[in-house]
């Protein structure tokens, strides 16, 4: 449902994804580029409507979070890039992720030894 959201929502939504919950004002400040206060409050309370966004009301005003987990959303959201973009295979988006950084750490290292072994076992 995600990548079925206007543009605008879909930005707002990945905010509240990336910093867990806050209030409109902390959604505004977290965007790239910034909408005025109302228009993000406007978009906060059509992803509540799509039952994207709970809010609960704390002393500092709304707090607003994403309904999904954004474990899950990520998990879907790299599974179509990897269509899009590696051709469906997970082994050349992992290359070029991999491409990205200069060094891994070692808990990093060890992580990616144990998705492939698991995978092998598979």
């Amino acid at each position: 449902m995600i990548e079925t959201l206007p543009r605008r929502e879909r930005e707002v939504f990945e905010v509240l994804c990336r910093i867990e919950e806050g209030t409109t004002g902390a959604v505004r400040a977290a965007l790239v580029d910034p909408l005025s206060d109302s228009a993000v409050r406007t978009l906060l309370t059509r992803l509540e409507a799509k039952r994207l966004v709970s809010r609960r009301s704390d002393e500092g005003g709304n707090v607003y979070r994403p309904v999904p987990r954004p474990e899950a959303l990520a998990t879907g959201a790299l599974r179509r890039l990897v269509d899009t973009f590696f051709a469906g295979s997970p082994a050349t988006a992992a290359t070029a992720l991999l491409g990205l950084t200069q060094q891994l750490k070692p808990e990093e290292i060890d992580a990616l030894q144990r998705a492939i072994d698991q995978a092998r076992e598979r």
